[in-house]
């Protein structure tokens, strides 16, 4: 069945495995992938790219196993891809029934340490907190992830980067679109993953009534050489984690920012005073030796549902407009269960236009 036209736009991890799995599921149809920078530029580009099979909901459990499994056979297809496995412990107050609940794939309680060793330092375990194994994990360089996937889409897909979408108008007949360059494109269906740029004047009011916020979002970088020995620890009473980025050298020291409705055009021009000294604050419970050595980082931000669920809409009363993201931090890692659902709800209302 061929969908006609579809123009994704978002040329992010989400938006490209939306575009993939048209192309694959779908030959038949036309392709376009709009990016208003070069795909994979956005908070793609800034992402620790670090996924583990977890979710506190069914759905997103099952959305984190769906990926994981497309995850794997990709690696399993093209070794070449930059995603990389990666042990992880655990450091939790939870006991086992709430852990597993959260975790898709069975934990297992580690007796042995009481501090790990992360960055060449000890990371203590506090009393009655335990240290698990969690299996499955892995990380990924996902700007050069999406370009890799993008290249192999160029010669089916009509790739525009550098290109604002300005108007997106659907209508009975398809979806008018406005660029920045002075075009009209007239299409069948958008797929709109936009990342967190959720205010953009061509589709801010149909976004508007999903409820999604834009949050900051803050890693710092910890200098120390990182290898593939290097396990990542999981600070889950905390939100935060510590991960040994071998592929560039030195470790990542993620936690949990609370700085919300900030503008994506702003937000990514370095780190503040109050970053640093969050970030040292969290870590300093753990790994004081560590805290004082968090002094450079990355900063970005996302776009979060009020659920903490990803959110995938029909945006007018036709479903020629779908909404997909609002992934609440893990667009990488909840991207190909993302793109499936996507996919299905374009399938359904084309399959409905047909009745």
């Amino acid at each position: 069945m061929s969908l006609g036209t579809v123009a994704v736009i978002g040329g992010g991890i989400i938006g490209c495995l939306v575009a993939r799995r048209i192309v694959h599921e779908h030959p038949a149809s036309t392709v376009l992938l709009l990016d208003r920078d070069q795909v994979g530029c956005g908070a793609s580009r800034r992402s620790a790219g670090l996924h583990f099979p977890r979710g506190t909901t069914e759905r997103v459990r099952r959305m984190s196993e769906y990926s994981q499994e497309f995850y794997e056979k990709l690696r399993a297809d093209r070794p070449a891809v930059p995603i990389h496995p990666v042990g992880m412990s655990l450091v939790s107050r939870a006991d086992r029934d709430e852990l597993e609940r959260i975790y898709a794939r069975p934990v297992r309680r580690d007796d042995a340490p009481a501090a790990l060793d992360a960055c060449g330092a000890e990371v203590r375990v506090p009393p009655s907190t335990s240290v698990w194994d969690v299996p499955g994990a892995q990380y990924a360089d996902v700007h050069r992830l999406v370009q890799a996937l993008v290249s192999e889409l160029r010669p089916r897909v009509d790739v525009r980067e550098g290109v604002r979408v300005t108007a997106l108008e659907p209508d009975e007949g398809g979806v008018r679109l406005g660029l920045g360059t002075g075009e009209r494109l007239a299409v069948d269906r958008v797929v709109l993953a936009p990342g967190p740029w959720l205010g953009e004047p061509a589709w801010a009011e149909r976004v508007a009534p999903l409820g999604a916020r834009v949050k900051r979002i803050v890693a710092l970088h910890i200098e120390h050489p990182a290898d593939e020995k290097d396990r990542a620890v999981v600070l889950h009473d905390e939100d935060a984690f510590l991960l040994p980025l071998a592929y560039r050298g030195h470790w990542l020291f993620s936690y949990t920012c609370q700085d919300w409705d900030v503008d994506p055009d702003r937000v990514g021009v370095g780190l503040a005073a109050h970053d640093v000294e969050q970030a040292r604050a969290c870590l300093g419970r753990y790994a004081p030796s560590l805290a004082s050595r968090c002094t450079t980082g990355r900063v970005f931000c996302d776009a979060y549902s009020t659920s903490r669920q990803p959110l995938l809409r029909r945006l007018d009363p036709d479903g020629r407009v779908v909404f997909a993201g609002a992934a609440n931090g893990s667009g990488y890692r909840l991207a190909p269960a993302i793109a499936a659902e996507a996919v299905q709800l374009i399938d359904q209302s084309v399959k409905g236009s047909l009745r």
